[in-house]
């Protein structure tokens, strides 16, 4: 590991997009957590019988399980990426393990697992984690459906009182013979070991649940091994020899090319499965709810030079190999794991476990131990899985794995499931199927999967079927194309433009688009139609959409208008384009001289509001449409309400990457909370609230100030009004409700407000709730609120910092909000984002100070694409 070190010291550009450590820094005192304790217990009480009956399963010493759960929590643990995954033996490496067994005796094996974790810390230090999870994960679910078969047809033969052969095949043949010769106390023992398995999570009631809190595992183990003492069947026990007799790594002996393949299968199953349970285990901290530290997410590549040094302590140990398991890892986050002194500190107990606690483990039955290892065989073949790769059309490598781990192995097993999936992939990448028909005049290309250039040729075939002057529908089905194909569509597109016909793409890639510069030497589009688009732009044509635009969706975001035919030069039927709208230009100033204002009828913004819409209908609707539908079967559960200015700017699902049915979203101008009892005559927001906390249940409120609000400025303008006129109209005189920059106009705390001849507008009114707002801010003995360590850059940012906090106040002050606080059901978060800057900031509030912390970017996940 020590070569790693010179390459993060130095490697500047790493430096910057370097995890957060997961170790407290040196030098600050080592805290134990409660929840880290409770978990580790829980842990614990899992990994034992697991790790025995993981030992019993590949034909190891029984100690060697104790040894690598020791050393899993121990070293995994602590030099680990994964904060809250808990490595140890796992029923993923049972295969590779029990058949390095039979090959190459245990200290052999053992000499491996040394090999396999320096090759891990290679790996890591090479950073290539990230490598490991381009497999397909068809390939790792076939893999590990293939070690789950294996693992439960061997343990059946120890649940029915026999022992296992040596491979899939033979105890498939030997089960015959084995169900004629069982022995009952090892069945009977099996049986109350698996339906304690099973029945133990679902008992009912409130005296099930304080039950459930002990693990079924350990329930299972300890309630046959007390049935089987207590009734003196006669069984074969766990037996724990002498420490001083367990034997350590030696040196390897074999063929050298089996070694190699028998370090690289150990090397494979091990970080892939490692790599992958640390991602899962992301996902796992990520969902957690309620006020439970959440450790930063994992660093891969640190994970593997973890997993790597256990490795090479647990071999050198005479241990098995390690890697993240699932079982405890999920364990230990809903246990509450709040860093990774849980992992630790369950390692720890197995230590003393293993040296006191030698004579309770030598009463546990095989028989038991071998019916839980089954049960965990069984779960590796999981539905969740068939079902997915079912509906990714990844049957077939997922078979062929599964097949090829039973049949001929772990590594070559997946070898085969890797070379079906890169066959699979190739034959959708070329198999596209190219049809030619015509219907009502309409000539129809349609292509279905990948355009690639091998399938050039036969899609200039298609194209050439449509006569010259036609209109022509080609409708694209495929997700990708290259160049050549590219190429050829727009070359096809220009000619048939020039000879008088129309072109209309649609499908999935119909809103892509050439190049907008046409050559000099081109050819203009002589016999073009009023409907078709240029000969340089590939555009798809809806019915409702603006036949003269060839804006893409998100070109309203920039302000632009389109210039239809309409409004065109009528002596230049081609001129269509999209230009920016002046500054302050509305509608109205679009609409052609000769037309009237149109409010209602088909003008520019109901144009542009039927292309936004068809644009959602065709891109948009059919990924949502699932999730839409059972929403509307089972009604919204948001999980917390989102208090919002209505500012434009403000994209509240964009800035929080939700979907529907996630925010329950209340917006007003200022993002400001009435307090409960005030005479302002809006009821709104209160509204909104208690049907969120009382009717709904989220789990949170945010309140969201933005940086540039128009609502704090004007009543920055209002407050410096009030205080230098004391007259009723002196807020009249304010400029600010002209400002572009501060359309609301000010908010008199005792005048009219502009536009009024009797009494404040109703913004005015409304902006009378961001009062306290300026008090907060004027006040000297409260904190001023700090921007990522900062000073508000100017009054406007600091009255939009202060505003949050004093509406967070507000929220505090109704009833439904104070009363779900008290019950522990509710958190209350303040947020500022920067507009500009694209930057989002959470309230971090003390006694002592208010500061908005900088939101960094979560590292590892995928770039839009």
């Amino acid at each position: 590991m020590s070569a790693c070190a010179p390459a993060h010291a130095t490697d500047s550009a790493r430096a910057q997009h370097s995890h957060p450590s997961h170790s407290p820094p040196p030098g600050r005192r080592f805290r134990l957590a409660g929840a880290d304790v409770s978990a580790a217990v829980a842990v614990f009480l899992i990994a034992l019988p697991l790790s025995l009956g993981i030992a019993l399963a590949t034909g190891a010493p029984l100690q060697a399980g104790l040894v690598a759960a020791a050393v899993g929590g121990l070293v995994a643990g602590r030099f680990g990426g994964s904060p809250l995954q808990v490595s140890g033996p796992a029923a993923g490496l049972t295969v590779v393990t029990a058949d390095l067994i039979a090959r190459y005796g245990w200290r052999t094996t053992c000499a491996i697992t040394v090999l396999a974790g320096l090759a891990q810390l290679g790996l890591g230090c090479l950073r290539v984690a990230r490598a490991a999870l381009a497999v397909s994960p068809a390939v790792v679910h076939g893999m590990l459906a293939g070690i789950g078969v294996t693992i439960a047809v061997a343990q059946l033969h120890i649940v029915l009182g026999g022992s296992p052969q040596s491979s899939v095949l033979d105890n498939f043949r030997a089960l015959p013979a084995q169900l004629a010769d069982l022995d009952p106390a090892a069945l009977a023992v099996s049986a109350l070991t698996l339906a304690l398995l099973l029945l133990w999570p679902r008992l009912p009631g409130r005296t099930g649940r304080l039950l459930r809190r002990a693990p079924a595992p350990l329930v299972a183990v300890v309630g046959a091994t007390a049935v089987a003492s207590l009734t003196g069947l006669m069984l074969t026990r766990v037996d724990l020899p002498s420490w001083r007799s367990h034997a350590l790594a030696g040196l390897p002996e074999g063929p050298v090319l089996g070694l190699v393949a028998a370090v690289l299968s150990t090397t494979l199953v091990c970080s892939v499965q490692s790599l992958l349970g640390a991602v899962a285990v992301d996902k796992l901290v990520a969902g957690r709810s309620g006020p439970l530290a959440r450790p930063g997410r994992s660093d891969l590549d640190r994970e593997l030079l973890g997993q790597g040094a256990a490795n090479v302590v647990s071999g050198a140990l005479g241990g098995l190999p390690v890697a993240g398991v699932a079982v405890r890892s999920s364990a230990n986050v809903r246990a509450g794991a709040v860093s990774r002194n849980s992992t630790m500190l369950h390692g720890v107990l197995v230590v003393i476990a293993a040296l006191l606690m030698v004579p309770l483990l030598e009463l546990i039955p095989l028989a038991s131990l071998a019916a839980l290892v089954m049960a965990v065989g069984i779960q590796m073949v999981s539905l969740h899985h068939i079902r997915t790769v079912t509906r990714h059309r990844e049957v077939p490598v997922y078979a062929v794995t599964t097949l090829g781990v039973v049949v001929f192995g772990v590594l070559e097993g997946v070898a085969l499931g890797v070379g079906v999936a890169v066959a699979l992939a190739l034959h959708r990448l070329t198999r596209t199927r190219i049809t030619h028909d015509e219907r009502k005049g309409t000539h129809y290309v349609r292509v279905r999967g990948q355009l690639t250039f091998l399938a050039v040729p036969r899609l200039s075939r298609a194209l050439h079927l449509v006569p010259h002057g036609a209109d022509a529908v080609v409708e694209l089905g495929g997700s990708f194309m290259d160049h050549a194909a590219y190429e050829s569509l727009q070359d096809w597109q220009r000619a048939h433009l020039a000879q008088g016909g129309t072109v209309e793409f649609t499908g999935r890639r119909a809103g892509i688009r050439a190049d907008a510069s046409t050559p000099a030497a081109s050819p203009p589009a002589v016999a073009t139609t009023a409907s078709a688009p240029p000969a340089t732009a590939l555009t798809v044509s809806t019915a409702t959409a603006d036949a003269g635009c060839h804006c893409r969706p998100w070109t309203p975001w920039r302000n632009h208008r389109c210039a239809n035919v309409t409004e065109a030069d009528p002596a230049r039927p081609g001129d269509q384009s999209c230009e920016p709208a002046p500054e302050g230009a509305t509608a109205a100033d679009s609409a052609p001289p000769h037309s009237p204002a149109l409010l209602v009828g088909p003008g520019p913004s109901r144009r542009q509001l039927a292309r936004g819409l068809s644009t959602f209908q065709r891109a948009t609707a059919p990924h949502v449409r699932d999730e839409l539908a059972r929403l509307a079967r089972e009604g919204q559960q948001p999980s917390q309400l989102f208090l919002a200015c209505a500012d434009s700017r403000v994209v509240t699902s964009m800035i929080t990457a939700s979907g529907p049915g996630d925010l329950f979203v209340v917006r007003n101008v200022g993002n400001l909370v009435p307090p409960p009892g005030e005479g302002s005559g809006d009821d709104s927001v209160a509204a909104g609230i208690e049907y969120a906390v009382e009717v709904l249940g989220v789990r949170s409120i945010t309140v969201c100030g933005h940086s540039g609000c128009g609502a704090m400025r004007a009543l920055l303008d209002s407050g410096a009004v009030a205080r230098s006129s004391s007259g009723p109209d002196a807020s009249s005189g304010s400029d600010a409700g002209s400002r572009p920059d501060a359309p609301f106009g000010p908010a008199s705390r005792s005048g009219p407000g502009p536009g009024s001849g009797d009494g404040p507008t109703p913004l005015g009114r409304w902006l009378r709730n961001g009062l306290p707002s300026l008090d907060r801010m004027a006040d000297p003995a409260r904190p001023g609120p700090l921007l990522a360590g900062r000073p508000p850059a100017d009054e406007v940012e600091r009255l939009c910092l202060a505003n949050v906090v004093q509406q967070l106040e507000h929220l505090r002050a109704h009833d439904s909000v104070a009363r779900a606080l008290r019950e522990g059901a509710l958190e209350l978060h303040g947020l500022y984002f920067h507009v500009a800057e694209a930057q989002a900031y959470l309230l971090s509030e003390t006694e002592e100070e208010v500061v908005f912390t900088r939101v960094e970017a979560a590292e590892g996940l995928p770039s839009p694409s």
